[in-house]
């Protein structure tokens, strides 16, 4: 019982730490903000027309926008983490009396909860663009809680980008990889628009059942079984993430 109140509190601490850090730095949340609003306004203004005449393109490209908008907030972990690894502050965390490990948790946390407002300004500038889901509550919550797990399963998998790479900025260039994903997926157009042999990749990479699913949420359309491939991959790479996570943070951090 002990020990699992002092881990409880260790966590809250450093979830409250993070997120000092995350509302301190004003710069960063707006451009993890601006950015997936712009391309959304490029995407519906200036290319909407020519990839869907009848007008419609903003009800397909908001899903996406939201996973591009998680992703890009969700990039600043893979930098705070590696920061914390390399600056000596983890040595000081090591000498109390504490779990230094929840310092990655405190990271995840803060990610999710930035994300989820970040999710929903892009969500509200849809809606002002035309965005006009059909979903019911119910579907609605369910595809709040897809990109919920989504964002953790990314912000996990950035904080062990973060623990492995040697430098604050290379961090940032190995986390970059992961943006590029979106783009090759049905986010911003439908799979079979695309040359033959990505359509094999796009098909298959986590990316496209996620956003599939929640398009299907809040548009109405039939969800198959895409869900189930979301959901599968999202806990397999949340599960890797955090293992993977677990064992880099014992190995630096053991080392140092």
């Amino acid at each position: 019982m002990k020990t699992s109140a002092s881990l409880l509190t260790t966590n809250m601490i450093f979830i409250g730490r993070s997120i000092r850090h995350s509302l301190r730095n004003v710069e960063a949340l707006i451009m993890a903000i601006m950015l997936p609003v712009m391309l959304m306004l490029l995407f519906t203004y200036v290319f909407g027309g020519a990839i869907s005449h009848e007008g419609r393109y903003v009800d397909y490209i908001v899903p996406g926008i939201i996973l591009l908008c998680a992703g890009f907030g969700s990039s600043s972990t893979a930098v705070d983490v590696s920061q914390d690894m390399t600056n000596g502050i983890i040595e000081r965390f090591r000498t109390m009396p504490i779990y230094s490990q929840s310092v990655i948790t405190g990271h995840v946390v803060a990610s999710l909860f930035r994300n989820l407002i970040a999710t929903a300004v892009v969500i509200a500038i849809g809606l002002l663009l035309g965005f006009k889901p059909s979903a019911t509550p119910v579907q609605w919550l369910l595809a709040l809680g897809m990109i919920a797990l989504f964002i953790l399963t990314i912000t996990w998998l950035f904080a062990a980008i973060g623990l492995v790479a040697g430098s604050p900025a290379a961090a940032s260039g190995y986390g970059f990889i992961l943006l590029f994903l979106p783009y090759l997926s049905s986010a911003f157009v439908p799979i079979d628009t695309m040359p033959s042999w990505l359509q094999g990749i796009a098909k298959h990479q986590p990316i496209t059942p996620v956003i599939e699913t929640i398009r299907s949420l809040l548009t109405g359309s039939p969800l198959a079984n895409r869900h189930w491939w979301a959901l599968g991959w999202c806990l397999l790479l949340l599960l890797v993430a955090f293992v993977w996570s677990v064992l880099a943070f014992r190995r630096k951090a053991g080392r140092r």
